[in-house]
């Protein structure tokens, strides 16, 4: 490459939802009802299933551990992305809060990633193996798979951090994009990114692939075990206690898979739309599906309001 004289930039402009600027306050709106549901949501997941010792049970601890990591994943993103709709806050720091951000989204994203293919595994164990399932998923094991999900997170983030970061910024200083993201910061770069890339087309490949493999794996065993069970209430009851998790696991993976193992793209709004969904719609996903349609956590709630039935 020839050599340059450039400008290093510290701080950066979000470019957000620019494109629409006459449905700003619109999306402000939708987004900030989106995100106090999210919150109220999880918290209220997180909340129902500590206090409910009908509950303290493996799924529903991994769901804890699952809606306590989405809680943090929205608070480092959503907030600035509202702010930046109505004017707020536009420049940030690259070296403080950009890199902050960055630490914190890809730490629980990768997380929830592992979380996912823990409560698949558990899915698996608890249809394919019901009566070792108390001895397979115990307490220890429950709390390793929660620890290796978070440290394999943690891990994550470091790598891909200090990969990003150890490049100079210059020229341009707008991110395409609503938050400090991998490869929109990647674009802003004034050096050769070829190995960037790559180590980051390589850590997608293991956080996303593996886990989406494992999950796949997992439940050809279950419908497998489901399709030779004789009872047709016992099959329908099987299924029902996986498609929550399966539609959580599809709208996630399928969206960041979309995102970190296409090939470059051009089109950055389009990109902006599609990471919408797993920024702000799958963690609105894992409350609704897994506790307005299940009975048990309905009940642990009516039973923390006093209550004894449904009406």
């Amino acid at each position: 490459m020839k050599k340059e004289n450039h400008t290093l930039v510290s701080e950066f402009t979000f470019q957000g939802f620019s494109s629409f600027c006459e449905h700003q306050v619109t999306l402000f709106i939708m987004f900030f009802a989106l995100y106090i549901l999210t919150l109220a949501g999880n918290i209220i997941t997180v909340t129902i299933i500590s206090l409910d010792h009908h509950l303290h049970t493996p799924m529903y601890f991994f769901l804890s551990m699952l809606s306590a990591s989405e809680i943090v994943y929205t608070v480092i993103i959503i907030p600035k992305m509202l702010c930046n709709l109505i004017g707020l806050s536009q420049s940030i720091s690259l070296a403080d809060y950009c890199a902050t951000q960055l630490f914190f989204y890809l730490t629980f994203g990768v997380n929830n990633c592992f979380l996912l293919t823990a409560m698949g595994y558990d899915r698996y164990v608890a249809i394919c193996n019901p009566l070792r399932y108390s001895v397979i998923m115990g307490k220890k094991t429950c709390i390793q798979l929660a620890g290796g999900s978070w440290s394999i997170g943690l891990s994550t983030a470091i790598i891909q951090v200090s990969s990003v970061f150890s490049m100079p910024f210059c020229g341009a200083n707008v991110i395409s994009h609503f938050f400090c993201d991998i490869r929109p910061l990647m674009k802003l770069a004034c050096a050769d990114i070829t190995i960037k890339e790559l180590i980051t087309l390589l850590i997608s490949l293991c956080v996303l692939v593996l886990p989406m493999v494992l999950i796949f794996i997992s439940y050809v065993l279950i419908v497998s075990t489901i399709l030779k069970m004789a009872s047709a209430e016992g099959r329908k009851k099987a299924f029902a206690t996986c498609t929550s998790h399966l539609t959580v696991v599809i709208v996630h993976y399928g969206c960041t898979s979309f995102i970190y193992l296409k090939p470059k793209s051009q089109n950055s709004l389009k990109d902006r739309l599609i990471s919408v969904t797993y920024t702000v719609i799958t963690p609105l996903l894992n409350p609704v599906v897994y506790s307005l349609r299940n009975k048990e956590v309905k009940d642990a709630l009516l039973r923390a309001l006093g209550r004894k039935s449904f009406s």
